[in-house]
């Protein structure tokens, strides 16, 4: 028996990826999809096959869905990949289910990831977070001395009830699979195991603290639900955040062509980690806050995992970069705040979106963003023309001066410190972009998707669709 305190079972698949630019984002080849197959396979009977499952033989499978942008959701393949072999091995009831990215809805994500096609082909139950009833969970807010500066502005958070009830209540009956992408985060370092559970909360909750508290709150929903077991995609993995722009996608994809699995989280995760030649130190303050407080059941760091299919790994020469990719519109003025600018919300989350919107869909400039804290009255007297102001202590700073001189209808506000629809709502209007663009399906099909999920009573925050046309923040 291993002296370690856990196995990582690594799969490096050798079939040529495609020959395009990673501008064209492409099914996989036929070549490539039955080796992810067979991989796959191998990864879950070396973890225990069939003993994996529980009394119940439900099978619960979380991919990373957060929206159909290329490279930024579980690959659908190997999201069949993982159906198919539960269907094959003895599964009861299967069920993928996802909560995806503020300023979107799941229903409409599956649809155009091919999810739903995968659900309909093995008789696979949908399940929308963003369409379920919750109750309250409190963050379990067990910081370590200097985890955080402050205490958390939101204690609590709304949960799908589905995920307490089967994830939680039931925990010792279900399998819980969870299927997240090898990706940066330019707010969290990396988006793995852990980091995909953030779907759990609902998207309004999500808002609150999403500053230095981010990492805290990522290890308290952990601490709450732990995965039986972790497959991250590694198809490609994305640097540069975890959001790319399909523009910049030759700089910010890599091909790593690998599969990573284990049965805990932590250990899949510090091998994710060890891909891009970061650590929980430096790079995920989560990873390192969910290690300290114990959540890895004896792992500590990566050297009480033993790797099991990596002998031919060679870690990069130096760490792959996580932060966005250095290129925002030159009409564009970007003010931060000299006292502080959290990567992790108001800098980031518009930043992101700037990129894309301007790069991926022409969107225009000729405007200013203000974020952060701590702002000379000099230099908010000098802003001129239309501006938008992002978190809630930029406004608090500069809110009111700004509406005062400039006018109401060329002053922009996002409030709590990430939100998503708010900013998306005023970058649309600032840049016109529409914002059905950024969801390649035929306007009618999204009108009927987005009336099945307000008649199902979607919490989601989606943008306006009319957003370009009219100002609504």
């Amino acid at each position: 028996m291993s002296a370690k305190s856990a196995t990582v079972i690594v799969k490096r698949l050798q079939s040529p990826h495609q020959s395009e630019p990673f501008t064209q984002y492409l099914p996989l080849s036929k070549e490539m999809k039955e080796e992810a197959f067979t991989a796959v396979a191998e990864i879950l009977d070396a973890a225990g096959g069939k003993a994996l499952l529980k009394s119940s033989g439900d099978v619960y499978i979380k991919p990373n869905a957060i929206d159909s942008k290329p490279y930024s959701h579980t690959r659908v393949e190997v999201v069949e990949a993982v159906i198919k072999y539960w269907k094959e091995n003895g599964a009861r009831n299967i069920y993928l289910f996802e909560n995806c990215t503020q300023s979107n809805f799941t229903r409409m994500v599956f649809a155009l990831t091919g999810y739903s096609d995968v659900c309909k082909k093995y008789g696979v139950r949908e399940i929308y977070l963003d369409e379920e009833k919750n109750e309250v969970v409190k963050f379990k807010n067990d910081k370590m001395k200097n985890e955080a500066e402050n205490d958390y502005t939101e204690t609590v958070f709304r949960i799908p009830k589905f995920v307490a009830s089967n994830l939680i209540d039931r925990a010792s009956e279900n399998l819980y699979i969870n299927l997240p992408k090898l990706k940066t985060h330019s707010m969290a370092g990396v988006t793995l195991g852990i980091k995909n559970q953030w779907a759990f909360p609902q998207p309004a909750d999500r808002r609150a603290d999403h500053n230095y508290n981010l990492a805290s709150k990522l290890a308290d929903v952990l601490g709450h639900i732990r995965p039986d077991f972790t497959l991250i995609e590694g198809v490609e993995g994305t640097i540069h955040g975890h959001y790319p722009v399909t523009a910049f996608a030759d700089k910010c994809v890599l091909p790593f062509k690998t599969l990573i699995g284990s049965t805990n989280v932590l250990a899949a995760d510090l091998m994710g980690l060890k891909l891009f030649g970061l650590t929980p130190d430096e790079d995920a303050r989560h990873i390192k806050i969910a290690l300290d407080r114990g959540y890895g059941n004896g792992v500590e760091s990566v050297e009480d995992i033993e790797i099991i299919g990596a002998d031919d790994f060679v870690p990069p020469n130096q760490p792959l970069p996580w932060d966005l990719y250095p290129q925002f519109p030159p009409d564009v003025t970007i003010i931060k705040g000299t006292e502080r600018t959290c990567r992790e919300g108001c800098q980031n989350n518009p930043l992101t979106l700037l990129q894309i919107l301007a790069y991926d869909y022409g969107g225009k400039g000729g405007f200013t963003i203000v974020m952060g804290k701590g702002h000379s009255d000099e230099t908010i007297d000098a802003i001129q023309g239309r501006v938008l102001v992002v978190g809630k202590c930029a406004i608090k700073e500069a809110g009111e001066s700004l509406v005062s001189r400039l006018g109401k209808k060329n002053v922009y506000f996002s409030g709590h410190c990430n939100d998503l629809c708010a900013t998306t709502n005023a970058l649309c209007h600032l840049m016109k972009v529409n914002p059905l663009v950024m969801a390649p399906m035929p306007f009618l099909k999204s009108i009927k998707l987005l009336l099945q999920a307000k008649i199902n009573g979607t919490q989601a925050r989606i943008p306006f669709f009319f957003a370009h046309m009219l100002k609504v923040v």
